[in-house]
């Protein structure tokens, strides 16, 4: 076995489409000699059916990250599979709709904290059931969009990754006495299933498109997917609490 990620042992959520990033990943991870597992919720069917399409057919777990009975039994669902993990794949967000699209002053708290317990504390949650599985050198590696900023549209979900972004930082701190990263990849705006379900999402495309250094395909995850590969990799060995950008070098411009 060869590859950047030869003898891996991975454990990926959020694949819901071949379009996402976290197929994206599963993908070149098992290209580049890694064991996949995934994991799913709600349609499972659906993820088992995508999971198909991977070079190698992946087993899926079912998990719902706000369910403890879930996670407290995934490192025994994970053994079924593998025996350990060397990484995990943190692909997972979710805001109900009065939280996007402009409605940041009048979305209740009963919504906020749903997109705050998925998209934010579902990291730590996800990091600690996986915990008895990983070792020293292992990694946890997140996806985020560049919470630095307040953008049109993203409203509370961007109030989310911001506490995503710290929640990975204070996960490098406390997983680091182990040997374990953590680090986050920072996209720029692809066409995933999540994009779509944000209205005015094509204001972030145009400006994307329009200004980035090394311009930017609305349509390619593999640049997004293969940093998260690095970071998974042996290559890393000394960052955690990093984010890494792969916005076609958006983030270093002016407004």
């Amino acid at each position: 076995m060869s590859g950047l990620l030869a003898g891996k042992r991975l454990l990926v959520t959020g694949v819901i489409t071949d379009a996402s990033i976290a197929f994206s990943v599963a993908k070149l991870a098992q290209e580049n000699g890694a064991q996949v597992v995934l994991t799913g919720y709600g349609r499972l069917s659906l993820v088992e059916r995508i999971a198909k399409r991977l070079p190698e057919p992946a087993p899926v777990i079912e998990l719902d990250v706000t369910n403890p009975e879930h996670l407290a039994g995934l490192a025994d669902k994970v053994r079924e599979h593998v025996d350990g993990l060397d990484g995990v794949v943190h692909s997972i967000g979710f805001a109900p709709q009065s939280c996007l699209g402009g409605g940041f002053l009048d979305a209740p708290w009963e919504d906020v904290a749903t997109a705050l317990q998925v998209s934010t504390y579902s990291y730590k949650s996800l990091a600690v059931a996986a915990l008895p599985l990983m070792s020293a050198g292992s990694a946890v590696v997140g996806l985020t969009f560049d919470a630095t900023k307040a953008w049109p549209v993203y409203d509370w979900m961007g109030v989310a990754k911001a506490g995503l972004e710290s929640a990975s930082r204070y996960l490098a701190l406390h997983l680091g006495k182990q040997g374990i990263r953590s680090n986050l990849v920072s996209a720029g705006p692809l066409r995933t299933m999540a994009a779509k379900s944000i209205p005015g999402f094509e204001q972030f495309e145009d400006a994307w498109t329009e200004r980035a250094p090394l311009g930017w395909s609305l349509t390619d995850q593999e640049p997004a997917a293969r940093a998260c590969l690095a970071l998974l990799s042996d290559w890393f060995p000394a960052t955690t609490g990093e984010i890494v950008h792969v916005d076609g070098g958006y983030h270093a411009l002016g407004a």
